[in-house]
């Protein structure tokens, strides 16, 4: 191989409060050989998700990412050499190569992807982040025609896909994000019937007035203040489908509650369950073929947030921790 030079971005302290630049730092490493049963790998698209922040506290559905090593994160990656019968160079795969250019991976770790134009589609609405929606909305939210549903991060990379199906399920949705901005963009292009904005402090008011008639169905992506507010207005025999937490990963968490647990979900008879989204991937192939056929008609809208340069990464997490992006956000290197 003509390139020998492996630009790694490794987590060199793990944060107390909240991410900064200065817990990450990028060397050069060595490109490193395949083993029996693996194969080398070619950085193209990281994904970033707000579940890296929470990979830094501890283990969770994989294992904690440690001081000094390689930060982790899924991607999607070319085949560059192969000991591996079922994988060949140039196929594409997605797999967790961490923040560097290459990776040697076993073949059994990694997922064969099509190839399609944009790639970055299989990051986004053909990978986790679509399949996470379709699955916790549909599996888990279980929404019916006519009912209410409420998403928050609204305007991220799973809350915006999950809207819009709930959209093209019949429902009415109300969108949870931070700022006007964002809130007028959920309405005026992804077709929510209304967003309420989180950060002016008056979420539990303004949910109440966008859900009169209470809420059906709450895909929760933050916990926290949100979800409090959310399960006062829950319907009885609602659903709350939890995807995540991200008021709790960066900083300082809220020092109560949620308040209401478990009383109102009693009171109520809610059925709340927490998933991930391998719990569903043998069913993937029919998901996927609703989502394409979404996207081919137009009912669902692919918006993506792509920054380039592998030393971009860490600046991008933190943003991506802040709000600042629309949609699926991910890294080109």
């Amino acid at each position: 191989m003509s390139n020998t030079v492996n630009r790694q971005i490794l987590l060199v302290e793990k944060p107390t409060g909240k991410l900064g630049p200065e817990h990450f730092k990028m060397v050069n490493g060595a490109v490193p050989e395949p083993k029996d049963g693996e194969a080398l790998v070619r950085t193209r698209y990281i994904s970033l998700d707000a579940a890296n922040r929470a990979w830094m506290h501890g283990a969770t559905y994989r294992a904690a990412v440690e001081a000094n090593t390689v930060m982790a994160g899924g991607s999607i990656a070319e085949v560059v050499a192969s000991k591996a019968p079922s994988l060949a160079p140039g196929d594409l795969v997605f797999g967790d190569t961490g923040w560097q250019d290459y990776a040697a991976v076993p073949a059994k770790h990694l997922n064969k992807m099509p190839k399609m134009e944009p790639m970055t589609h299989l990051l986004s609405v053909y990978g986790i982040a679509g399949l996470t929606a379709y699955f916790g909305l549909l599996h888990v939210g279980k929404p019916k025609e006519g009912e209410t549903v409420v998403v928050s991060a609204a305007a991220g990379s799973v809350g915006s896909i999950v809207g819009q199906i709930a959209k093209i399920k019949g429902c009415n949705v109300i969108g949870i994000a931070g700022g006007k901005d964002k809130c007028q963009w959920l309405t005026s292009e992804l077709g929510f019937d209304a967003a309420v904005d989180y950060k002016d402090g008056a979420t539990f008011k303004a949910l109440r007035s966008a859900a009169p008639k209470g809420i059906d169905v709450y895909f929760d992506n933050v916990g926290g203040d949100i979800l409090e507010a959310c399960l006062s207005l829950m319907n009885n025999r609602g659903r709350i489908a939890c995807c995540g937490a991200i008021s709790q990963y960066d900083g300082v968490p809220s020092a109560h509650g949620p308040r209401g647990v478990p009383g109102l979900i009693v009171v109520k008879r809610l059925v709340m369950q927490g998933f991930i989204v391998m719990d569903f991937m043998d069913q993937s192939a029919a998901a996927l073929k609703d989502l394409q056929s979404w996207v081919a008609s137009g009912k669902l809208k692919v918006q993506e947030d792509v920054i380039d340069g592998i030393e971009n990464t860490p600046k991008a997490l933190i943003g991506l921790l802040a709000g600042e992006n629309r949609g699926k956000r991910m890294v080109k290197v």
